[in-house]
């Protein structure tokens, strides 16, 4: 912490007396100018401690205006500016146009093209020309890191900001997600609890044992359920909150899907199913319909007017969903972002896979491929 505060003191004092040494040599009556030069050295190099030490724009401002009226005084009446002094009056004008500052650092370098315009000194106007154009490209230079700065700063920005809603928007689709599964699942695990119950008082001649067992898996099924819901309840809750309950939709419910993307996009959107039908398990069912979905809101808003083709394939292992638009086919943001990450995180659920990308011959595919027997799925 001290060492920051006093480097810019140390770096003011070395100029100060670099100044006063050079302003010593160059007088020739030291006697008789040395107030003077002291006084110009001082004047022209001391106030660079405020200007880097980073502190209030007021004061910082009022060194800057104290640096350059001091130099432009030592070069005009008394011909007596220092190689120290133009340094600092170079550095004052790069940390105005650093901070932002651009015709404030431009008005320090007018005072400069005056004096070489209408001085009638040689030295004195060389001197002016040689400052004039340092602190020109002082003042490009300062004004070229500030904007590279702040664009930096601006593009880490909008990166943090797309990264926070790319997450939100993943962490809603695993809250849908978890709630759709929970209404899965919560019935399954009810229908373990009445069957042990059903089981253990209608079945004739159960020995005790049995009738124990049956009792201990309709309490191990009730209290499983119990601490699901209760981890899950407050998603429910918040899932509830406006919205009518429906039971989850199933690929029964696809014809309706598709009926209703076709009005929405006007385009042609066909059902392709192949294969044994069959009905699969209900969590399989919600995971494919939600691919579906996804994948048609994709089409709908990256490939506007594209026809799309939603292929069903039922084998004795696996379901096979396809989703393949006539669009241009490139990646886009909905199929790089949320959508294929909520699209994937739901295939994963189920034991599933899901590929997207280019379709052969054209347009943009997505494929996912669900197990169908329940032991797959645990």
């Amino acid at each position: 912490m001290r060492s920051g505060v006093r480097s810019p003191v140390v770096d003011s004092v070395g100029l100060a007396l670099l100044a006063v040494a050079e302003g010593l040599v160059r007088s020739g009556d030291p006697g008789a100018s040395l107030a003077v030069v002291l006084l110009l050295a001082l004047a022209t190099t001391l106030p660079l401690a405020f200007v880097l030490g980073g502190g209030r724009n007021g004061s910082r401002g009022l060194a800057v205006v104290a640096v350059s009226a001091a130099c432009v005084l030592a070069l005009v009446p008394f011909q007596a500016l220092t190689v120290g002094a133009g340094c600092a009056q170079l550095v004052c004008v790069y940390v105005s146009a650093r901070a932002g500052r651009p015709l404030f650092a431009g008005v320090l370098v007018v005072p400069y093209v005056v004096i070489a315009l209408f001085t009638h000194e040689d030295v004195t106007r060389i001197v002016a020309v040689l400052l004039a154009a340092f602190a020109s490209a002082a003042a490009a230079t300062g004004i070229n890191h500030h904007v590279r700065s702040t664009a930096l700063a601006h593009s880490a920005t909008e990166r943090a900001f797309a990264d926070t809603l790319l997450e939100h928007a993943a962490r809603g689709e695993r809250a849908r997600i978890a709630r759709e599964l929970h209404d899965v699942v919560a019935h399954h695990i009810s229908m373990i609890a009445v069957q042990a119950e059903n089981a253990r008082l209608t079945t004739a001649g159960l020995p005790p044992e049995g009738a124990t067992r049956f009792l201990a898996i309709g309490d191990t099924a009730r209290t499983a359920l119990t601490e699901m819901r209760r981890l899950l309840g407050v998603l429910r809750e918040d899932a509830d909150t406006g919205v009518q309950r429906r039971p989850q939709p199933g690929l029964g419910q696809l014809l309706e899907l598709l009926d209703e993307a076709r009005d929405a996009a006007g385009s042609a959107t066909r059902l392709i199913v192949s294969g044994p039908v069959a009905a699969l398990d209900p969590g399989v069912e919600v995971t494919a319909y939600r691919i579906v979905q996804e994948a048609l809101t994709n089409a709908r808003r990256h490939a506007p007017g594209a026809a799309v083709d939603v292929e069903l394939h039922y084998g004795e292992e696996e379901l096979a969903v396809r989703v393949r638009d006539n669009g241009p086919g490139s990646a886009t943001p909905g199929t790089t972002g949320h959508g294929l990450l909520g699209m994937r995180e739901r295939a994963a659920t189920v034991g599933g896979t899901l590929h997207t990308g280019p379709a052969p011959g054209g347009g943009f595919l997505v494929e996912a491929r669900l197990p169908v027997h329940a032991e797959a799925i645990a």
